[in-house]
């Protein structure tokens, strides 16, 4: 199978996988609207896809419905069990992925707790063994992961994973203790870009953290180095975001971009998907304008997606701005 890395330009703009939030819906809905130049799913438990009951299953797959209209389209797991990753990473390269992701960086207590996620940071042995499981698939590997656990490692830990030779590595610029607490530290993209350059490896650096829009992922990318830029949080009620527009959404166009991507979860997530995850959105999308917050508190004490499009709807346009 082709490495689609190499192919992409530099530097190249990714879509942080963001739980509960970059699902299959939001992800069709930023594909049509402001395509970025390689997706990724929520994260996904391996070892629930290897373990889990048949209703469990029918919900952890769920984070696994992509379009074409993605492409590349990259999987992101999380295990601790090389046998786990192996067997999951197979089953990515059946359904067609472009790639696979290892979540090394994750800071949650429950993922932590599972020696997943940024608790990989402190077991580099296991974390080679993970890269090299999920090669076995065919499919271009690589990690999203951080400078370090309470400390900044970064010196040791990034020749560790690079020892392995993944397509690309992912660095959110902060330890796992620092959580999102303190800004993104950015010279250590640079310093990441030299340990690369050092080893002399092919691995692409990915800077990630605090990004607020692509002119600001550009300028980051030009001050560190870095292969690419992976944005997360900005895509909130944007998902014109990697489409560069200079002018800033109407009221009306965010008011429609909300009932699509309510339409969106409907046809895709009804049966397996929490609507409740939909009231994420709901402050993002619609703000900025007066009567804006009245509209939210009607549309966050929906229970349904007919119910929230009902309102919208029914919403006034030239009292919000049109």
């Amino acid at each position: 199978m082709s490495d689609f890395w190499s192919g992409l330009p530099r530097p190249f703009f990714a879509l942080a996988p963001l739980e509960d939030v970059t699902d299959a819906a939001f992800r069709r809905l930023i594909a049509r609207h402001g395509k970025p130049h390689v997706m990724f799913t929520e994260f996904t438990s391996a070892d629930g896809l290897m373990l889990a009951d048949a209703e469990g299953q029918k919900k952890l797959r769920r984070k696994l419905i992509y379009s074409d209209t993605e492409r590349p389209i990259v999987a992101q797991l999380f295990t601790a069990v090389p046998e786990y990753m192996e067997k999951t990473a197979r089953m990515v390269a059946e359904l067609g992925f472009d790639g696979i992701d290892i979540n090394m960086g994750c800071p949650v207590d429950e993922v932590v707790r599972q020696e997943c996620g940024a608790a990989l940071i402190k077991n580099p042995a296991l974390a080679r063994e993970l890269i090299r499981a999920a090669k076995k698939s065919g499919l271009p590997v690589s990690v999203k992961t951080r400078t370090g656990y309470t400390k900044d490692e970064l010196d040791a830990w990034l020749p560790e994973l690079l020892a392995e030779e993944p397509a690309a590595i992912a660095i959110h610029a902060r330890t796992r203790k620092e959580m999102s607490a303190v800004p993104a530290q950015w010279d250590r993209i640079k310093r990441a870009v030299e340990i690369r350059d050092e080893m002399k490896s092919g691995t692409l650096i990915v800077g990630n953290g605090d990004v607020g829009d692509i002119a600001d992922a550009r300028a980051k990318a030009a001050s560190t180095g870095c292969d690419g830029v992976m944005l997360g949080r900005a895509i909130y009620g944007n998902p014109w975001l990697f489409a560069e527009r200079a002018e800033l959404a109407t009221p009306a166009e965010k008011v429609a971009a909300l009932i699509e991507h309510l339409t969106l979860f409907e046809e895709l997530l009804s049966t397996t998907g929490n609507f409740a995850h939909m009231k994420k959105h709901f402050k993002a999308y619609i703000s900025g304008w007066d009567g804006a917050k009245e509209l939210r508190v009607r549309l966050m004490e929906t229970e349904n997606v007919d119910e929230a499009q009902a309102i919208l709807s029914k919403v006034a346009l030239p009292a919000i701005g049109e």
